[in-house]
């Protein structure tokens, strides 16, 4: 049993799940409008889970043949033969996609079950299909992923943009780059060896840690704009703290290139994604 729970959790890769539920999360705590019910949060998180996992899991599934080239990767399910190759997956991936699509569509409304919709395909579609092993540019376009998870929780409260939860979207957006350069830099012969080409692995060293640091520079000071639309100094408290932190960590990255130093920015990234949303909840229930 508790193999069987390993697998399903590798599979989906809930861990990613989790953030990017709390991400939607956040979006729905950072719009104003009149308060989501119980039944809608639970669903819109559930939905959510369940879209980022058929999505995560259809990676794994696709990329079974690369992942045995990467130590990171080896010891997933499918690259390590712990489940067989079969069409049963792909169909049983789509059928979890389209029971999240629905339940957000029953719980939260249509756009936000067309956010949902495109954060998965994004990422599973765009990003794992189309782009990863095409362009260095691939996790730029599949940062999108994150941001529509901001959006679809906004789309739960208020189906028209607001400026906040549209800004948290950007800021997810720029947040996804280095945050996965960060590792490609401090896993830079896993992805060489699997053909991935990855900033770090193709490009120059002052080019990507420049590229880490400007996106990182960017996304620190627009975490800081929904400050200018009503939200509180315990939000600008944590989205400095945590936009600082992970800045500082990209600038030692870019003085003194090394692996510690690009796992140490990738940390910092977790760090900043996490006081980010606690920052968000927070100044929702102070206000």
């Amino acid at each position: 049993m508790l193999a069987a729970t390993k697998i399903v959790i590798t599979l989906l890769k809930l861990r990613i799940g989790v953030a990017i539920a709390a991400s939607a999360l956040a979006g729905l705590a950072a719009t104003s409008g009149e308060a989501a019910t119980a039944g809608q949060i639970v669903a819109l998180t559930l939905a959510v889970l369940g879209a980022s996992g058929a999505a995560g899991a259809f990676n794994h599934y696709y990329e079974r043949e690369s992942d045995r080239k990467m130590a990171r990767t080896a010891s997933r399910p499918f690259a390590s033969g712990q489940l067989k190759a079969g069409p049963i997956w792909p169909i049983t991936f789509a059928s979890l996609l389209g029971a999240s699509i629905v339940l957000a569509w029953a719980a939260c409304g249509t756009m936000t079950a067309l956010y949902v919709f495109l954060g998965a395909i994004t990422y599973s579609l765009v990003y794992t299909v189309w782009l990863k092993r095409r362009t260095s540019w691939n996790i730029v376009v599949g940062g999108l992923a994150g941001s529509f998870a901001v959006l679809a929780g906004a789309a739960a409260i208020d189906p028209e943009p607001q400026w906040i939860p549209s800004i948290l979207a950007a800021v997810l957006f720029l947040w996804t780059p280095p945050h996965f350069w960060s590792l490609a830099a401090a896993k830079a012969d896993d992805y060489a060896a699997a053909g991935v080409p990855m900033l770090p692995v193709i490009a120059p060293e002052r080019e990507w840690t420049m590229a880490i640091l400007s996106y990182t520079a960017m996304l620190a000071a627009l975490s800081l704009a929904p400050l200018f639309f009503g939200m509180g100094w315990i939000y600008g408290l944590f989205a400095a703290g945590g936009g600082g932190w992970f800045l500082w960590k990209s600038w030692k990255l870019y003085a003194q290139p090394s692996r510690k130093a690009a796992m140490a920015t990738f940390l910092a990234s977790l760090v900043q994604l996490m006081l980010l949303v606690a920052g968000v909840f927070l100044s929702a229930l102070a206000g």
